[in-house]
């Protein structure tokens, strides 16, 4: 029977039950965060005369030793262990004796558990924040690399007006760089201690909550013992985060996906992040890209999974909470793979500028035909109208808008004259949409130092 509850108990556990009951198998990984808790909880205890400075000397030697077998994996597990938190407090008293039962004086695994995953969770976001940044600087330095390539940009999968393949590959940045933001800001709620709110009504004896949340680098105390126990919107909200990342990252790959087929060409992958096929000897597969666009169903499912699990549970700790863990691992761990294959793939993958150039057709500059005319002072639902019969003029004839000339340009509306030559360029289209926020170069250029500045800072 586990030493931290048995005391009530007449019957041994099932062993089914046992096994059903037990978290170790998950919840070993939060080891180190686990006992760096239970040292700062230890000399908040000795600050407030519940420990001598020598058996606080003890408690954290012996802890120190549990860590290092850890670290150099050489601890073992026991039958018993049920979670990590009796896995180290077992070890601790193999290690210093009976002095290890004063540890848990005033505190709760319900306290214990939750303090122990939001110290996991900021340090796994800092290593993912790091992730993030490096996928945003690659997108950028590929953007700037290619500045002056254009391609067809697409509404409905269907071509709609000249880019520049900048223009389009920043346009992720920008999807990612929210995801900085919210991540800054999830962040914020992450750092806050519970550590010192009990089962549930608190701490009796008499500790100092804001020094011990100082100690253990958190921003900031849980204000109700309640709420603090049960509180798991940290982790839906990084759940909701990485699910919200992993949409991002799914479009980007679809994308890239399609301009690497046969039929586009736009650009081509790295052997180093493609695979073959066990039968055709000739593929080469995206399966990089299409592995990120999959592993996307995870994220959202994880997501699913612990807001059901939260749904209906009244106030305070309640073993359902045990769920939290594998979905939140489990996306800290997809992303943590996702983030550097995308780097990857953007960093190394070829961009074929010839065939996007090749994929350029007259058609995509129709609305700047419109736009001619509006500024000879037509209404612009009038100007469309009239390119749309020079469109068809031009299908009948079997050419392309450039190719007409100016008298069937004429034949449409008296308002064209030579000068609309300057107009009938993909250059000259993506130039004139030199706003913020637009193609031309000087636009993406632009874009491309804003977000610099951004990662920067």
């Amino acid at each position: 029977m586990p030493a931290l509850w048995g005391g009530r108990f007449t019957e041994d556990t099932d062993a089914l039950m046992w096994a059903f009951n037990a978290s170790i198998s998950v919840d070993q990984r939060m080891a180190l965060v686990d006992i760096w808790g239970s040292q700062a909880y230890a000399r908040a205890i000795q600050k407030a005369s519940v420990l001598t400075e020598n058996e606080l000397t003890k408690l954290v030697s012996g802890l120190d030793v549990v860590a290092d077998e850890f670290e150099q994996g050489t601890f073992a597990l026991a039958d018993k262990d049920e979670d990590i938190h009796t896995a180290v407090e077992r070890r601790l008293g193999e290690i210093i004796g009976p002095l290890a039962g004063k540890l848990h004086t005033g505190r709760s695994r319900n306290d214990q558990v939750a303090t122990d995953v939001r110290l996991y969770m900021l340090e796994a976001l800092g290593h993912l924040s790091e992730m993030l940044d490096a996928t945003c600087k690659t997108i950028v330095d590929k953007a700037a690399e290619h500045i002056d390539v254009l391609m067809p940009g697409y509404t409905h999968m269907q071509p709609a007006q000249p880019v520049r393949f900048s223009h389009w590959l920043m346009s992720y940045f920008w999807m990612l760089d929210r995801d900085r933001e919210r991540l800054a800001d999830l962040t914020k709620r992450v750092s806050c201690c519970p550590l010192g709110a009990g089962a549930l009504a608190g701490n009796a004896y008499g500790i100092d909550r804001q020094a011990l949340a100082k100690d253990l680098g958190f921003d900031d105390i849980t204000w109700n013992s309640m709420d603090a126990v049960a509180d798991r919107d940290m982790i839906i909200e990084c759940l909701s985060w990485g699910a919200q990342i992993g949409l991002h990252l799914s479009r980007l790959a679809e994308d890239i996906i399609i301009w690497s087929t046969r039929e586009f060409g736009f650009v081509h992958l790295s052997d180093r992040y493609s695979t073959g096929s066990s039968i055709m000897p000739q593929k080469k597969n995206p399966d990089s890209m299409e592995l990120v666009r999959g592993k996307t169903g995870r994220l959202l499912a994880n997501l699913i999974q612990i807001m059901a699990v939260c749904k209906g549970i009244p106030s305070t700790y309640d073993k359902d909470l045990q769920e939290d863990k594998e979905a939140l691992f489990d996306t800290l761990d997809t992303l943590g793979m996702l983030l550097p294959i995308t780097a990857g793939v953007v960093a190394t993958m070829t961009i074929d500028a010839d065939k996007m150039a090749a994929a350029l057709s007259d058609e995509l500059i129709a609305t700047d035909i419109a736009d001619y005319l509006v500024k000879k002072g037509l209404p612009f639902r009038e100007a469309h109208g009239i390119v749309g019969r020079l469109v068809l003029l031009s299908e009948d004839k079997g050419v392309g808008l450039c190719s007409l000339s100016l008298e069937d340009y004429r034949s449409t509306c008296e308002l064209f004259e030579a000068d609309v030559q300057g107009v009938l360029s993909f250059e000259a289209s993506v130039e004139a949409r030199d706003t913020a926020g637009g193609t031309a170069r000087s636009a993406v250029l632009e874009q491309i130092t804003e977000a610099r500045k951004r990662l920067a800072q």
